[in-house]
């Protein structure tokens, strides 16, 4: 069947009382997303910030009367005119297929593979992670996964204890385990993400190796590598943590950082660690360094 889309142009200010008023007037599904590709970094805790300029779309029937919609928008509006809209038809699609086609096998380095359920390994003797796109972060799309993975296949830490600090997924876990790690430790605050890396670990047949605890629950312990595919912010903050957690000798893999935040994140680790010059890519840096 095919569907309508009604999409406004609001303020951030605006977007969640239209957001409200496209339900009201029976939209299927209302969807929030960022119109001119505005980057939304570290919000403060118990925020749900919006881009300043967002597009808010209605999803209708075909069947509904949109006039009627956009008269019952503007009334409940009144005095202040609407903000710039249009309506567009979505054609009928398989969208389960759709959405299945746009995650693909992506390799990163020489031989690690993140691989859909749907798909067969492109490469069979590779390091092939099993993991669909869910719940958590981490499917291996993002560039900060991507300087974490490509670290790893270049660096396999066999034998190692490793701990994954912010493990969302666990898709650095899984790949540190299939590389060779001994154990490695997966730590998260949200309690879907340790749901979604048992699973994971499950799927890929390292749940053997994997621990994975919130963060008050994880009990004092040394690691070989300790990899934190987080944020700025918080990298600085457990700084000093960090290094009671890495043996004297051991490694520190840090990414989530964008360039102008990459000297300050350096500088909070230089007290207990050797730091190696910063790895960009596609506007986003890893950190690495070694505990002294």
């Amino acid at each position: 069947m095919p569907w309508l889309q009604l999409i406004l142009e609001c303020s951030a200010d605006d977007a969640p009382l239209y957001s409200d008023l496209l339900s009201e007037q029976g939209a299927a599904a209302v969807t929030m997303v960022d119109s001119a590709d505005q980057p939304l970094f570290e919000p403060a805790v118990g925020t749900t910030p919006l881009w300043n300029n967002t597009r808010v779309v209605g999803l209708f029937e075909t069947d509904v009367d949109l006039d009627a919609v956009l008269l019952e928008l503007a009334a409940a509006r009144a005095p202040e005119p609407l903000p710039p809209l249009r309506i567009e038809q979505l054609e009928d699609k398989d969208w389960n297929r759709a959405w299945m086609d746009t995650f693909q096998p992506m390799r990163f380095g020489n031989k690690v593979w993140i691989v859909p359920s749907w798909h067969t390994p492109p490469d069979a003797d590779g390091v092939n992670i099993l993991l669909d796109p869910g719940l958590a972060f981490g499917t291996g799309t993002h560039p900060t996964t991507r300087l974490c993975l490509e670290w790893l296949d270049g660096h396999p830490p066999r034998g190692a204890q490793v701990i994954d600090y912010g493990c969302g997924s666990g898709i650095l876990a899984i790949a540190a385990a299939l590389l060779g790690a001994g154990s490695v430790l997966c730590i998260d605050n949200d309690p879907q993400a340790l749901i979604a890396t048992r699973d994971n670990a499950e799927r890929n047949k390292v749940e053997g190796k994997l621990v994975a605890l919130l963060p008050e629950s994880t009990p004092e312990t040394v690691c070989d590598l300790l990899l934190a595919n987080i944020l700025a912010g918080p990298l600085m903050d457990l700084a000093e943590k960090f290094s009671r957690l890495v043996h004297a000798g051991g490694q520190v893999v840090l990414s989530g950082i964008l360039p102008e935040q990459a000297e300050a994140v350096r500088e909070s680790y230089l007290p207990w660690f050797e730091m190696a010059a910063p790895v960009e890519h596609d506007g986003w840096i890893r950190l690495e360094g070694q505990r002294k």
